[in-house]
């Protein structure tokens, strides 16, 4: 088609930005999994949104932080390749907070990539308007950004401009997913994120970080899916929070879970969770691997 374009816009940020709020915002669907704990996202995510004449491929990347673990290190990592394979950085900043060590960490990551840079000024809904002009102009003084964009995605507001301002950067082209294609992520994926999501709005705060899901088992019959899936955790202090006092927490987790999968793939679902201990797994590379959280999105470039 004459005139078509698309590209990779990668969506980076510091943890709690509103990285993933902005993909389901953009999407106007939930691709990526969304809790108030920092660090949610662990892989590049990409949500592929088609219009007549544009095909964005939106890369959700993990917060960029100083890591305490090897994990935190993979997570950078993983940011760091969506940044590099990307045509647009879409750097997206929390305007109630303040220019801190890892937006320094940010921008001279971004200053050594020479690529368009938006800057996506989130939470606008937060401040006047005054005190957001101020915020914008002190953002100005940073950088020379292609585009400096005040949003809010959570009311999805200025949602329009930001798509309309991406695309004039993105590269002539074909698309390069099919039409009706929405996520890079297999479904298997998408099982074992919406059971993590769910864990870290329901756990206390020592757990998050500690845990990863992985799929055992999925077979449908007599029209029901079942799934058996794993929660590792890397203390037995942890499984006991999470199992909860007689099963409670995890029955808890369990309903949670059956109730949005059944909406996502549209059938009804049999789930059994169970939890395993794996000492110290975030420091241990293989562990990391077996996990599903070293890959680098290879396949979306």
């Amino acid at each position: 088609m004459e005139n078509y374009k698309s590209g990779f816009i990668a969506i980076v940020g510091r943890p709690n930005a509103g990285k993933s709020t902005l993909l389901n915002a953009l999407m106007k669907e939930k691709i990526a999994i969304m809790t108030d704990t920092p660090n949610t996202t662990r892989n590049n995510i990409a949500g592929i949104l088609t219009k007549d004449d544009v095909q964005y491929v939106f890369v959700d990347t993990p917060g960029i932080h100083k890591p305490q673990q090897q994990l935190g290190r993979v997570l950078n990592k993983n940011a760091y390749t969506a940044m590099e394979d990307c045509d647009v950085i879409a750097w997206i900043v929390d305007i109630t907070q303040r220019f801190g060590p890892g937006d320094e960490f940010i921008l001279n990551r971004i200053k050594s990539l020479h690529k368009p840079v938006l800057l996506l000024v989130n939470k606008i809904d937060r401040f006047s308007k005054e005190k957001m002009i101020q915020a914008l102009m002190a953002w100005q003084q940073k950088y020379d950004f292609d585009e400096i964009i005040p949003l809010s995605a959570k009311d999805q507001e200025n949602l329009d401009e930001v798509l309309a301002t991406i695309k004039n950067y993105l590269p002539d082209g074909p698309a390069m997913y099919p039409d009706e294609m929405k996520t890079d992520h297999d479904e298997n994926f998408r099982i074992c994120e919406v059971i993590r999501e769910k864990i870290l709005n329901k756990t206390e705060e020592e757990i998050p970080h500690s845990i990863a899901v992985v799929l055992e088992k999925k077979e449908i019959r007599d029209g029901k899916v079942f799934i058996n899936a794993l929660v590792i955790v890397d203390r037995d202090s942890q499984k006991g929070i999470l199992i909860g006092k007689q099963g409670s927490m995890i029955k808890e987790i369990r309903i949670a879970s059956q109730r949005e999968l059944s909406k996502m793939l549209g059938m009804r679902i049999d789930l059994e969770l169970y939890v395993r201990v794996e000492k110290n797994w975030r420091n241990k590379e293989q562990k990391i691997r077996e996990f599903g959280l070293d890959e680098l999105n290879e396949g979306t470039r």
